[in-house]
C-alpha cells in the first residue's frame, strides 16, 4: 500500500465503497468544527457543528462550485485549530515517534496536518444527503479529562448506517481537541499507523516525510 498513491491511504479504511469513505471523511470535517469549550457538552457542540457545516455546504459558492482552495480555507479555519495534529501524528507514527528528531517530529506534525486538511478538503463537496444523530452524553464532570462523542451517520440511498464515535481530549487551557475517530469501531489512527509503518520500513522517518511531502505536493497540484 502505497502513500503516495490516489487512494493509499484512504485504503487503510475497512471500508466496502470508495464513496462512503469520502462520505465519511467529509462527515470527520464537520464534527472537528467549533470542538473547543470545555464548558459547553461536547455531544451537543457536535450537534451545533453538523448543522453548521450543513449550512455551510449549501451556501457557500465556492464550496458549491467544487473550489477545492476555498474548501481548504474553510477546513483551516474552522477545523485545524480544535484537532490535536501534534498527539494524533505521534500516535498514527506510532514506536517510531521516538526515534525521530525535533526537527523530524515538526515536519511530520507539519505533513500530517497539510495531508489531512488537503485530503479531506477534496472530498468535501460530496458532503450531501447525510443524515447525523448525535447521541447524548451523561454530563461531563470537571475533572474529567478524555469523553467520546457518539453519532449514527445514515447514507443516502438505503445504504447500512455508520457509527462514528470521536475521541476528545481536554487540553490544558481547559479545552476539547479530537485526537482520533473511529468508524465502525475501527481507528483513523491505527488505519494510519500501519500505512505509515509500511513506509518507515522502507525508508525510516526520512521515508515517511518524503512520501508525505510528495503526497502533498501532488495534492496541491491538482
Amino acid at each position: 500500500m502505497e502513500i503516495n498513491s490516489e487512494n493509499g491511504l484512504l485504503r487503510g479504511l475497512r471500508m466496502k465503497h470508495k464513496a462512503t469513505i469520502l462520505l465519511v471523511k467529509c462527515l470527520l470535517l464537520g464534527i472537528w468544527i467549533g470542538i473547543a469549550n470545555a464548558q459547553s457538552d461536547p455531544d451537543t457542540l457536535v450537534k451545533e457543528t453538523v448543522e453548521d457545516i450543513l449550512e455551510t455546504v449549501q451556501n457557500d459558492p465556492g464550496v458549491q462550485a467544487g473550489d477545492i482552495n476555498r474548501i481548504k480555507e474553510i477546513m483551516e479555519e474552522k477545523v485545524a485549530p480544535h484537532i490535536d495534529f501534534p498527539r494524533m501524528t505521534r500516535l498514527a507514527v506510532g514506536r517510531s515517534w521516538r526515534d525521530a528528531s525535533k526537527e523530524q517530529k515538526k515536519a511530520l506534525v507539519r505533513e500530517f496536518h497539510e495531508m489531512l486538511m488537503r485530503s479531506y478538503a477534496a472530498a468535501f463537496k460530496m458532503y450531501k444527503g447525510i443524515v447525523i444523530e448525535t447521541r447524548a452524553l451523561p454530563r461531563v464532570k470537571p475533572d474529567e479529562k478524555q469523553v467520546s462523542v457518539n453519532t449514527v451517520v445514515r447514507l443516502p440511498g438505503g445504504a447500512p448506517p455508520l457509527s462514528v464515535d470521536y475521541d476528545l481530549l481536554r487540553t490544558k487551557n481547559d479545552t476539547w481537541k479530537v485526537y482520533d475517530v473511529r468508524v465502525d469501531g475501527a481507528s483513523l489512527v491505527i488505519n494510519y499507523r500501519n500505512v505509515f509503518m509500511q513506509e518507515i520500513q522502507k525508508g525510516g522517518i526520512e521515508g515517511l516525510l518524503k512520501a508525505l511531502a510528495e503526497k502533498n505536493s501532488n495534492n496541491s497540484e491538482k
